[in-house]
């Protein structure tokens, strides 16, 4: 398409249907796939990743020293998400797998297990319906960074990597009352969760490992040698946890990294809406959007005085209300904006805007245009501080310098008494300005459920960088949970 001929248009939807079904993350999983598999046919093994459709299932591996409770939180994990559960015990379990009759032939001559062959029995373990559909939870695996980077050398990795912490002391203690029913596998300890069931109490051993505590504290100097270059191979994707407290709060710990997605290097373009009274920093937050990142600072009233300068049609249309001081009707600012936002920069750089929409209606005719935000922040600010942000401001009539009387003084006396308030900062204005946003904030925030509430009454940096890690890191996510 040549652009000098006509203005060239991208329609928003191409840009939200593809965001909405994740097909740049889709692309960016076929390439990695292809690069690490290496397949003799590309376009079958393409069309085998396709029919898979498993890129959001969950991929957790669950580590800790001995007695972190690493096991415990693996299986409440599985049990809420109907994950698969994988372990050392697990793989060696399986009865008909020729690969784990040889592991256990190596146990059985007290000879270490081949780091290939656990990473052959694990990727056995993957191809199967219920790792593959559901995903899967792993329970201690692996235990060395040798162990790791033979996993992500065939393609297996994390999306989310839990380290349980505790204290050598507590964990020592943990391990010597620790207790196992041989039947179900269930993990007791006879002070803090101890069976309530006469039968299931007779029946308690000691784990294989023992519970002594010069054992004890040999695998943990297994651990912390181990650990730190463990824990490298899975920075990006890593949580470590207190696990020195109740069972539940580490759980609800783990379930809240659990709702975090993991930062894509899939293509992203960023279309934000910023929402908040006046003088809330929205152009400034724009504006500081706009230069970092290269996006389209697009405000609302700026579109509509540059129309009306322009004396364009939709200009023309919109001029006796301006010069009445009227607000604008809908349908021609919904038009103003969607000719602006289907423009090239905006489509290919992504946008920020302000100023709009200010009530329900607007935010749906906008959404019914195409124009869906990946990103909608709320500034919000108590009144008080708008009142001193904004009634207090002056400008120097012979320079155009903003001054304020607290946060920027004018210099000299004589700057100072020619500074006049502009029309705009009385406070009357600006209480009707406040009168009007909160009359329809709630019902805006009603439609942009997923917005991001800000505490913007503070440094305009600090708001910034709060506006930056929710912009570069993925949605949280609700997690499908079993009650």
């Amino acid at each position: 398409m040549d652009a000098t001929k006509r203005p060239l248009r991208i329609p928003p939807q191409f840009g939200v249907y593809a965001e909405k079904h994740n097909l740049f993350e889709m692309f960016r999983k076929l390439i990695e796939d292809l690069l690490t598999h290496k397949p003799e046919d590309p376009l079958e093994f393409l069309q085998e990743q396709l029919k898979r459709d498993n890129n959001d299932v969950p991929a957790i591996i669950v580590q800790g020293p001995t007695a972190s409770g690493k096991t415990t939180i693996a299986k409440l994990i599985c049990s809420s998400s109907r994950t698969a559960y994988i372990s050392k015990d697990t793989l060696l379990a399986d009865d008909v797998s020729s690969l784990a009759a040889e592991a256990k032939q190596c146990l059985q001559n007290n000879q270490p297990v081949p780091t290939d062959l656990w990473v052959k029995m694990i990727e056995a373990r993957l191809k199967l319906y219920d790792c593959v559909k559901k995903g899967w939870v792993m329970d201690g695996f692996p235990e060395t960074r040798e162990q790791a980077l033979a996993l992500q050398a065939v393609g297996i990795s994390a999306k989310h990597y839990i380290v349980l912490e505790a204290p050598d002391t507590v964990l020592i203690e943990r391990q010597m009352g620790k207790r196992i029913d041989p039947e179900t596998k269930e993990i007791y300890h006879t002070t803090f969760d101890f069976p309530s069931n006469p039968d299931v109490e007779s029946r308690l051993v000691e784990p294989p490992e023992g519970c002594s505590e010069a054992a004890t504290a040999e695998r943990l100097m297994r651990w912390h040698r181990y650990s730190a270059g463990l824990q490298r191979c899975f920075e990006k994707y890593k949580k470590s946890i207190n696990a020195d407290q109740p069972k539940a709060d580490v759980f609800a710990q783990v379930l809240t990294f659990l709702k975090v997605k993991t930062r894509s290097l899939a293509p992203h373009t960023p279309r934000i809406i910023l929402l908040g009274p006046t003088g809330s920093g929205k152009g400034v937050q724009a504006a500081l959007l706009a230069s970092k990142y290269n996006l389209v600072n697009v405000s609302s009233g700026q579109l509509v005085k540059e129309a009306v300068s322009s004396q364009s049609k939709s200009g023309e249309a919109m001029r006796p209300y301006v010069e009445r001081g009227m607000l604008v009707p809908d349908n021609l600012m919904v038009k103003l904006l969607d000719d602006r936002l289907s423009q090239v920069d905006c489509t290919t750089r992504g946008w920020v805007l302000r100023g709009f929409p200010r009530t329900r209606e607007q935010a749906e005719n906008l959404s019914t245009c195409g124009h869906e935000p990946n990103r909608v922040f709320f500034l919000d600010v108590p009144n008080d501080s708008v009142y001193e942000r904004l009634t207090l401001r002056s400008l120097d009539v012979v320079t155009g310098q903003r001054f304020h009387s607290l946060y920027n003084p004018p210099r000299t006396v004589e700057i100072k008494e020619r500074g006049v308030q502009q029309p705009s900062d009385a406070e009357e204005e600006v209480h009707q300005r406040l009168s009007a946003f909160y009359a329809y904030a709630e019902e805006i925030a009603d439609f942009y459920e997923d917005a991001q509430h800000i505490n913007a009454d503070q440094d305009p940096h600090t708001v910034f960088e709060c506006v930056e890690s929710m912009l570069v890191n993925p949605t949280p996510r609700r997690l499908e949970l079993d009650d």
